[in-house]
């Protein structure tokens, strides 16, 4: 049990892509996240010279950074003057180099009983595919990739 010299550490999943703004797309509709709008922080570092304007992009009618974009759970908390959330997220950071092997780290997503097809569906519709589907002693599931060849798993 954490005591208040050892407080439970604030995390964040930082995921590599070629295209962070169409993986957090993917991801907030994944998941039922959502896009963190960093734009109030954007302008106010653009203003002060302390952002290149060619490190920004527009990102749904609003400015971004280029290189990275996060998700985030809509019931977390979040500071209202950055965007950014406190919570549970995912940061997408654009990266040059392709995903070369099978990741060392993935998800796992639950939809609740009886729903695995259903969730397999609409993550296909939102542009993932099958890898295989896994029956074992320990149970049964299905490994997808994200548009990018991510791979994650639905129970």
């Amino acid at each position: 049990m954490p005591t208040p010299t050892s407080a439970a550490v604030h995390w964040k999943l930082v995921i590599d892509a070629a295209d962070p703004h169409a993986q957090a797309d993917f991801w907030a509709a994944a998941l039922r996240y959502e896009a963190e709008d960093n734009s109030a922080l954007v302008e106010r570092l653009l203003s002060l010279g302390a952002l290149p304007g060619q490190a920004t992009v527009e990102y749904h009618g609003r400015p971004a950074f280029r290189d990275l974009i996060a998700v985030r759970h809509p019931d977390d908390p979040y500071d209202p003057d950055s965007g950014t959330g406190l919570g549970r997220r995912l940061l997408f950071q654009r990266v040059p180099e392709a995903k070369t092997g099978k990741n060392r780290l993935h998800l796992d997503l639950h939809p609740g009983d009886g729903r695995r097809a259903q969730e397999v569906a609409r993550l296909t519709a939102l542009g993932a595919r099958v890898v295989r589907e896994v029956e074992e002693p320990a149970g049964q599931w299905v490994v997808m990739a994200d548009p990018e060849g991510n791979e994650f798993c639905v129970h």
